[in-house]
């Protein structure tokens, strides 16, 4: 038992670290929006996650994607790839950051944030109950 909730909390403090990075380079991109050559940086999560993912199955039969194993430190679960964006230009000066995209994504990227570490704060809250309740 104690594995799996170190394992919710090691796994959702990974995922708060992912939208923390992703924020700043999103944030780099805004503020580079102007800057001559730019490209703009982002951070690949959702692919590798889901590679992770398929790689639960047994047999016929996947594994629902809230699956990870108990037992096993998962860090490499867990490990965004950050890249550039070299395929296109926005402009004439080879910048290609849209302010538009970029804003919108810093939004979604910050509500993700927001829900990750309200659910942190509910697993860490449910520990501190059985802690509590323990020593009845």
């Amino acid at each position: 038992m104690i594995s799996k909730i170190n394992n919710s909390v090691n796994n959702l403090s990974k995922s708060l670290d992912y939208f923390w990075n992703r924020n700043e380079l999103l944030s780099k991109n805004i503020a580079n929006a102007n800057t001559p050559g730019y490209k703009r940086y982002d951070i690949k999560f959702d692919d590798y996650l889901n590679k992770e993912k398929s790689k639960f199955s047994i047999g016929t039969l996947i594994k629902s994607p809230k699956f990870i194993p108990i037992g096993k430190d998962r860090a490499d679960l867990v490990a965004p790839l950050a890249f550039r964006d070299e395929s296109t230009s926005m402009r004439r000066d080879g910048n290609n950051v849209d302010i538009n995209i970029e804003n919108a994504e810093l939004a979604k990227n910050t509500m993700s944030y927001n829900i990750v570490a309200n659910q942190l704060s509910k697993e860490l809250s449910i520990i501190k109950q059985a802690i509590g309740e323990g020593r009845r």
